[in-house]
């Protein structure tokens, strides 16, 4: 029997646009105003984070605020391992999605010697490093960081000194996960620099449009098949990976992407699956949400649903 524990992580030096430390806050009102009480029925653990080192100036263009990012890192990769070793399943709330890379060594520290699996529904693929960004932002580096590739064959950036030092931290002694145990859905948004890397690695992407013809669930079906052999799953949500007319309160909204229901189907599917070991939900942006607090409505009915199919036995 699994059980619960909610990790608050609200990290945003990661990211390009300000606001994204708003999320956890956004789903609470969306909880509140539909008279749920989900975050005070499991444990809860705010993660203490470093956003005030947005104010210092920037010393490292290739990977902003590293240092601080990779401080967290190591934290989220310490109270990761010890909730899964403790018995819970982490289900973390992240600001952007750089934290993803700390989820995830946390994850594998708790797996050993185990293969860790990833899915990743995220209009973007994230597998940029110092190396090769166009921005220096560190949300679209988490995955470089798990599987371990700085992708020199497309390098453009001189990378040295502190950003080199804490991009090692951050990547640690070997890889995490290996590209074949790595599964896009939705990847809709990515960079020459990236695609070479799928391609090299031969990362299968589940498109939003092979979502719409094979259906969520056997798409979902699928995923696990291809990760069969892995010992533990980690699911990361990224509500960019909805529609742009849905993720409107979102730092990076690409349009063309799945429908509430979709993904709805999608997680919950993948989480009926006893390999699941930990999912994270990132990139809630209630600063940017025109329409009020609908971004984080969506992205709450979603959590909520994956909590119960998680927990129906309870």
């Amino acid at each position: 029997m699994r059980k619960i524990k909610f990790m608050v992580m609200m990290s945003e030096l990661g990211a390009g646009t300000r606001g994204a430390s708003t999320g956890f806050k956004a789903l609470e009102t969306a909880a509140l105003n539909k008279n749920n009480h989900l975050f005070n029925r499991y444990p809860l653990e705010h993660i203490p984070v470093k956003n005030e080192k947005l104010y210092e100036k920037i010393e490292t263009p290739f990977g902003k605020h590293i240092e601080g990012i990779a401080d967290l890192y190591d934290i989220m990769d310490k109270k990761v391992a010890k909730a899964r070793n403790s018995g819970f399943f982490p289900v973390v709330i992240s600001g952007d999605h750089s934290m993803a890379g700390g989820t995830i060594a946390g994850l594998k520290s708790s797996l050993g010697d185990g293969k860790l699996g990833v899915v990743w529904v995220d209009a973007h693929g994230d597998l940029h490093s110092p190396y090769t960004t166009p921005t220096g932002n560190v949300h679209g580096m988490p995955l470089a960081t798990a599987i371990g590739d700085d992708n020199l064959d497309m390098q453009h950036n001189d990378v040295k000194g502190i950003t080199k030092k804490h991009w090692e931290r951050m990547k640690g002694p070997e890889p995490r996960v290996l590209p074949e145990n790595l599964v896009f859905v939705g990847v809709r948004d990515t960079e020459k620099e990236e695609d070479h890397l799928i391609q090299k690695h031969g990362i299968k992407n589940h498109t939003v449009a092979e979502v719409r013809e094979n259906g969520a669930t056997q798409t979902a079906k699928a995923i696990l098949e291809q990760l069969a052999d892995c010992d533990g799953i980690y699911i990361s949500f990224d509500v960019d990976s909805l529609d742009s007319s849905i993720s409107v309160g979102t730092g990076t909204p690409v349009p063309n992407g799945l429908w509430k229901e979709e993904a709805r189907e999608l997680l919950t599917t993948l989480v009926r699956s006893p390999k699941i070991i930990g999912f994270e939900m990132v990139e809630v942006n209630t600063t940017l949400d025109d329409k009020g607090n609908v971004m984080a409505d969506t992205a709450f009915d979603i959590l909520n649903s994956v909590i119960e199919e998680l927990f129906s036995e309870q």
